[in-house]
């Protein structure tokens, strides 16, 4: 999909890419036995488009299979025309642009019925980040910080967003079983929801997603899981299952990182991925209910709502997507097989993340912000004289760490938003 700028005169955040690329280079089944409870589907017209409706698990909130992840977005008339075309469901997080994208969806939503809206937003719970292993501290002192600053990041967010309460609430970026179910953080998410914060709780998952999802099933705590789901995942069979097990439960599902990381391949920027074919092949999985895909322009939002005329993937359409090499993706589905491979025991699936972020997203800061968190040593990557690290996707790992870090140069006051 072509990106196209809404404006007409370098901006901004344009000025900031075009410098900050310049430092870092060019930007570049069968359903299981189970029988879960599929989403029927329910269609109203509108002059602009058609919208699908499936119901999200339990909660009983009927949400368009398309709605939008605010994360990439810092243009407010965005998601007003994502408003005023029928999306109900928005979805952002206390990290993102350091705050201000909860204020701008805050500032877009006080406007209309509250009622009428569909509001997520996630908030991470590892302060710091556990060790390897997954596992928090088990002294009491130590494990009540996780539960209170849970709690006062949700003030924070709820003060930038304007309200009294979100729909849903996610305990954000959770990749081990042990933090799903780490019991000062489902006792905040627990008070949150007791205390009329949240309608709903559930947990967001980049990587060991089945793993991620059975713990939710097994807590018996969750609403809501929003997983990352696509083609391009070697265990996406593994995970259907997890998804068809976890919907019988009656949890809702939600589904992103549909794209595999962008909307073209690496190397092939004159190539772009078929986004309608990646949402559609989504939603061929009748427990998902929604997907969030973030869209930047208003050609990409367009494209992303005219799915819903018709959800049939194609052949032809599957056939596509089939074919692309596994390495052109921007994806990393953090499967960790890398991290004993690197004498340095860099974090390289969250530096493969970050290198999503930048050369997929188009999100320096994200990217930025994420390079900052990770304790990283001042040289990366030169003291060997030859990668040892074999990525199963084929990625050049090296050479796209050795790309990303040159952005931990650019002074953070000049890449926030």
């Amino acid at each position: 999909m072509k990106k196209k700028n809404v404006h007409n005169k370098l901006n901004r955040r344009d000025f900031i890419q075009a410098t900050a690329a310049g430092l870092a280079g060019a930007i570049v089944a069968p359903m299981t036995e189970l029988k879960p409870k599929e989403n029927k589907v329910e269609e109203k017209k509108s002059a602009a488009a058609k919208f699908v409706y499936r119901t999200l698990g339990k909660t009983g909130m009927k949400v368009p299979v398309i709605s939008m992840g605010v994360m990439n977005s810092d243009n407010p008339n965005l998601v007003k025309a994502a408003l005023d075309a029928g999306i109900t469901h928005f979805d952002t997080a206390h990290v993102y642009q350091r705050g201000k994208n909860e204020e701008m969806v805050g500032e877009m939503i006080k406007s209309y019925p509250r009622d009428s809206l569909i509001i997520a937003t996630k908030i991470p719970g590892m302060l710091p980040f556990p060790s390897e292993d997954g596992l928090f501290p088990k002294d009491k002192e130590n494990m009540s910080r996780y539960g209170d600053n849970f709690a006062k990041r949700l003030e924070i967010s709820l003060k930038r967003l304007g309200l009294k309460y979100v729909d849903i609430l996610y305990l954000h970026n959770i990749w081990k079983k042990e933090a799903a179910v780490f019991e000062p953080l489902m006792k905040a998410l627990e008070k949150a929801k007791k205390d009329g914060k949240t309608k709903f709780i559930g947990i967001s998952t980049h990587r060991n997603e089945p793993e991620v999802i059975q713990a939710v099933i097994d807590s018996k705590i969750y609403d809501v899981v929003l997983t990352a789901y696509n083609f391009m995942q070697d265990y996406h069979q593994d995970l259907k299952k997890v998804i068809a097990k976890a919907a019988a439960a009656g949890i809702g599902i939600v589904a992103m990182k549909t794209f595999a990381g962008s909307d073209y391949w690496e190397g092939s920027k004159n190539k772009p991925i078929n986004v309608k074919a990646a949402l559609k092949w989504v939603l061929q999985d009748l427990t998902v209910a929604t997907i969030i895909p973030g869209f930047t322009t208003f050609d990409q939002m367009q494209a992303d709502i005219s799915v819903m005329s018709d959800l049939t993937l194609t052949d032809s359409e599957k056939k596509e997507l089939e074919s692309i090499p596994k390495v052109s993706s921007l994806y990393c589905q953090g499967c960790e097989k890398c991290l004993l491979q690197c004498p340095e025991r860099l974090p390289i699936p969250e530096l493969m993340r970050s290198y999503m972020y930048a050369y997929g997203y188009r999100n320096l800061e994200a990217s930025h912000q994420l390079l900052l968190s990770l304790g990283l040593p001042s040289r990366i990557c030169r003291e060997c004289t030859a990668c040892t690290v074999r990525c199963v996707k084929g990625f050049n790992v090296k050479e796209r760490i050795q790309k990303v870090v040159r952005l931990r140069e650019v002074p953070e006051d000049f890449i926030m938003v």
